[in-house]
């Protein structure tokens, strides 16, 4: 046992540990904290797709353009590549550069090649195994707010913020800016029969409650969270636009968004299937 292990929690010192006497949200705080004690970066990163990231040459307006358009306060900065971060900015470091002919200097605009590097912030670089508790000590510690996940080659996997590593713990923290959760529409076809339209970001598990079944095997829950990963699994590949993938538990996935480097829509049918045909918890775990 190491004495990161003998250490009690960040969150069990803080809130102390009378789970017994614990009720309601309470109850449901604690659990979450014990839970906390297991997660790694991995687990609650911003997977490499959906960062928003902009390069060191950026211009001035270009970067508040961007900050506008992505509604984050704060942007990783890259060199050449998203596998080549150097830092982040902050939304607040801009607003200086942008007034900067308001402020006296009609007619004046700060050089845009000299902005990046006067407003950059350091930012952490971390393994996606780490724990989120080691990792959250250390961003307090060095009072950063953002830190890079990076692989065992040095290619970017992820991004984490502080927010994204407390939200565990609190649930969601909501604001203004933060996008529509991933969305699931039940809609009816002129026969009657129910389908459905989903984000593929939706957890699986969050549709088969909704669905009334599962849809993936022992094995695809275990390796994936979403649908899009279902289907992903399924093909071998990211599929097009168009095409219709089929699981052998009756599920019928037919592809309505999607780019060369993820799925982004689908619609969802029950599917006629032959029980004799559905591979079994065994095998499907196998």
């Amino acid at each position: 046992m190491t004495q990161s292990d003998k250490r009690p929690s960040f969150f069990a010192r803080l809130l102390g540990k009378d789970a017994a006497n614990a009720h309601g949200k309470q109850r449901a705080l604690l659990n979450a904290v014990e839970h906390f004690h297991d997660l790694k970066v991995e687990d609650v990163m911003v997977p490499r797709v959906d960062i928003t990231a902009v390069p060191e040459n950026v211009s001035l307006k270009d970067l508040a353009d961007l900050f506008i358009t992505a509604g984050h306060s704060r942007l990783p900065v890259f060199k050449d590549t998203l596998d080549e971060p150097v830092g982040m900015v902050h939304v607040k470091d801009v607003l200086p550069y942008l007034t900067f002919g308001a402020r006296g200097r009609t007619g004046k605009t700060y050089p845009d090649k000299k902005v990046i590097k006067k407003i950059l912030r350091r930012i952490l670089f971390v393994p996606p195994s780490m724990g989120v508790e080691e990792l959250l000590r250390k961003m307090q510690a060095g009072r950063l707010h953002m830190a890079m996940v990076v692989d065992e080659y040095g290619g970017t996997d992820g991004l984490v913020t502080l927010e994204d590593l407390i939200e565990p713990i609190v649930g969601d923290i909501d604001d203004e800016h933060d996008g529509a959760e991933p969305e699931i529409k039940t809609l009816k076809d002129k026969k009657g029969d129910a389908y459905w339209e989903a984000d593929a970001r939706v957890d699986i598990e969050d549709f088969e409650a909704l669905f009334g079944r599962d849809i993936a095997t022992p094995q695809e829950d275990e390796d994936v969270d979403t649908l899009g990963g279902v289907v992903v699994s399924l093909a071998g590949r990211v599929p097009e636009k168009g095409e219709i993938i089929r699981h052998p538990y009756g599920v019928e996935f037919e592809i309505l968004e999607a780019d060369p480097r993820r799925i982004k829509r689908l619609r969802i049918r029950q599917a006629l299937v032959n029980l004799q045909d559905m591979p079994s918890q065994t095998n499907a775990a196998s």
